[in-house]
């Protein structure tokens, strides 16, 4: 990743500084202004959430800005490994380790994932002592400190403790509170001291989680209309795990010792010192400047691992026209490669060292590469037509979440990124996570995927079996907005947590709406890494509780259809109902038509009594023969011909005609 896709968000002016972090804070801005000059390597350690990616993605930003020449290179350490060993499969590995050793600030995130990896800590330290060597910078970040790190080389743990280790706390009171403030302020949101000083009070440990409780205050004072008070503050926050009894966490943090790696092989031999060898004999040899100017074209693009057999044989021959146009022509497609390789990064990163797209000899290849790449696999599926934001039964208590989907769909992954809906089962999770889909879907969001947590696993565990986990990568990669029901279901499987990560930092990073839907807030899921749950926290966190009388009697009339209308002491009888889920509701209504049906009866109040109650059934005569007509309670009348289809699901039911 480089400077250019740094997080623009993340700059050292929204990095609210405070005692836990300033001198982490420090630090980072003094390598940004001088990098290699001091600090050299500098490795930054903290739980999940407490702003060590925002603290990186800052040095980026100040240092392109001070000096728009300099060379940054951000990249995580799983990134670092595919791009790695795509390197090595296309014969490319000198060329990858030179974008990083001739970088002047590199940046490595989630460095804990260094453990147990010989083969890439070794390469890490070469890249380490090439860069300090050179007066070029390393920074590194990970959730603990180096010796910490499971058998860690005891070497890089010396070139660590050579420059300088330093540790990010959690925020205390007065910090989070400026945090609070300046978010609401950036939100152009106000809240009463009071409302700001309440939530700073509670034991919220990470920034994530802090914003997280932030924004479930915007969207319910946004839904509401009203200014939000300090007691709705505390009952919003605590229904998210947020009380102001519950005791701090601490930071637990697996230990592990060190052992030495395997000595580091040497480096591999300058793939291209033959050619360049060759190119600066024919220079000296015919100095002119033709020849000059392929050459350092050459030199150039040879450097950066692209073939140049094109420039070779336009060498070898006889110059006897000016080759401005060929030079044109081959920038033109080095160009175009790179283009294609960016494109490649985001669908299947593992193939960007593809050797096809290091030839421009080859671009009609490269192209067709990538088309394939972007076609590949069936598209995801998208939202039931069957669950919209009109046909879902709102009520006060569901209202906040329907606003809030409605502000986040407003401005797809902005505000309200990840958007996560709780509740239990039943409440009808799933329907407003499709409904949102939906919404995404009007304001121009074209490729939107909703899927359950269940279906991610099976998908994975399937492409881990037939080894196509790349093409796997790429369909979800590809999609605008990822939508996941039941994200619970990834509960103790770390491939698939680990996995949903790495595709949930590409998604937010790049400005495409996630959203998830879960049986608890993302603070109390069980089984879950907590680098995960804090990413859920962050955005915003909304509630569905148990339906109100209104949200239950639209339901009700929304499961009759037509009948409702008719009927409606029948459909106040059914709201008044005890139910705690809109599921409960619509099964007290297939009871009722059930019998209903089963009697040959029309639904009225009496039936429903009757099922719902426990009434002494009435006699089981044959009814009369008569015209085919029967008067429902409601008064209305209906032949027994044009009577509703009967369907497994009431909801499904298609009523003919009715009088």
């Amino acid at each position: 990743m480089t400077a250019a896709m740094l997080s623009s968000h993340a700059t050292f002016a929204t990095f609210v500084v405070g005692t836990a972090n300033r001198l982490a804070a420090t630090a980072a801005k003094a390598v940004a202004e001088a990098p290699g000059a001091m600090y050299n390597p500098l490795f930054i350690y903290s739980r999940p959430g407490l702003g060590k990616t925002h603290l990186l993605m800052a040095m980026g930003q100040e240092a392109k800005a001070i000096d728009p020449q300099r060379t940054v290179e951000y990249v995580t350490v799983d990134d670092f490994v595919e791009a790695y060993h795509a390197a090595l499969a296309a014969g490319q590995a000198d060329a990858y380790r030179r974008r990083f050793t001739e970088a002047d600030l590199v940046l490595l995130d989630d460095a804990q994932l260094l453990s147990d990896q010989r083969e890439l800590q070794a390469e890490l330290l070469r890249l380490t002592d090439a860069l300090t060597a050179l007066d070029r910078q390393i920074v590194l970040a990970g959730d603990r400190p180096p010796e910490e790190i499971q058998a860690l080389d005891e070497r890089l743990i010396r070139r660590f403790a050579g420059g300088l280790v330093i540790d990010i706390g959690a925020p205390d009171y007065e910090t989070r509170l400026a945090i609070l403030a300046r978010r609401a302020h950036d939100r152009g949101v106000h809240f009463s001291p009071e409302v700001l000083d309440s939530v700073a009070s509670l034991p919220i440990t990470t920034v994530r989680e802090l914003i997280g409780a932030l924004n479930r205050l915007v969207a319910q004072q946004a839904a509401q209309g009203d200014p939000v008070t300090v007691a709705q503050s505390r009952t919003l926050l605590a229904a998210l795990g947020h009380r102001p009894d519950a005791s701090v966490p601490t930071a637990v943090v697996e230990g592990g010792g060190t052992s030495a790696a395997a000595a580091a092989a040497d480096l591999i031999p300058d793939e291209f010192a033959d050619f360049v060898s060759d190119l600066s004999a024919t220079v000296a040899q015919r100095v002119d400047r033709w020849r000059q100017q392929i050459t350092a074209v050459a030199l150039r693009h040879a450097g950066e691992g692209f073939r140049t057999a094109r420039l070779d044989a336009l060498l070898a021959a006889d110059l006897s026209e000016d080759p401005h146009q060929t030079l044109e022509e081959w920038e033109a497609d080095v160009t175009r490669l790179r283009e294609l390789q960016e494109e490649l990064a985001l669908l299947m990163p593992a193939h960007r060292g593809e050797a096809v797209l290091f030839d421009p000899d080859r671009l009609t290849e490269a192209e067709q590469f990538v088309a394939d790449a972007r076609d590949s696999g069936p598209p995801l599926p998208g939202p039931s037509l069957r669950f919209t934001l009109s046909s879902f039964a709102e009520g006060n208590s569901s209202r906040p979440v329907v606003e809030a989907i409605r502000q986040a769909a407003a401005s797809p992954g902005e505000e309200y990124n990840p958007l996560v809906i709780v509740g239990r089962a039943g409440a009808g999770k799933t329907h407003l996570l499709h409904a949102f889909g939906h919404a995404l879907q009007e304001r121009g969001v074209a490729r939107v995927a909703v899927i359950q947590g269940t279906q991610f696993v099976a998908e994975l565990v399937a492409a881990l079996g037939e080894g196509s986990v790349d093409r796997w990568r790429h369909r979800l990669r590809r999609v605008d907005a990822l939508l996941i029901d039941d994200v619970g279901a990834l509960a103790d499987k770390e491939r698939s947590q680990e996995e949903l990560y790495l595709l949930y930092n590409l998604l937010v990073d790049s400005g495409r709406q996630v959203a998830f839907t879960a049986s608890v807030p993302p603070s109390q899921l069980e089984g879950f890494a907590s680098r995960l749950t804090t990413r859920l926290a962050a955005g915003l966190v909304v509630e569905l509780g148990i339906p109100d009388r209104d949200a239950k009697a639209r339901e009700v009339a929304r499961a009759l259809g037509p009948v409702a209308a008719l009927a409606p002491e029948l459909v106040d009888y059914l709201a008044a109902r005890p139910a705690s889920s809109l599921r409960e509701v619509h099964q007290l209504v297939e009871r009722v038509v059930a019998a209903s049906d089963a009697r040959a009866e029309a639904l009225s109040l009496t039936v429903a009594r009757r099922v719902l109650e426990g009434d002494p059934v009435a006699s089981a005569r044959p009814p009369r023969r008569g015209s085919g007509l029967r008067a429902p309670g409601s008064g209305a009348v209906r032949s027994r011909e044009k009577m509703a289809e009967t369907w497994p699901d009431i909801a499904e039911r298609l009523i003919e005609d009715w009088r």
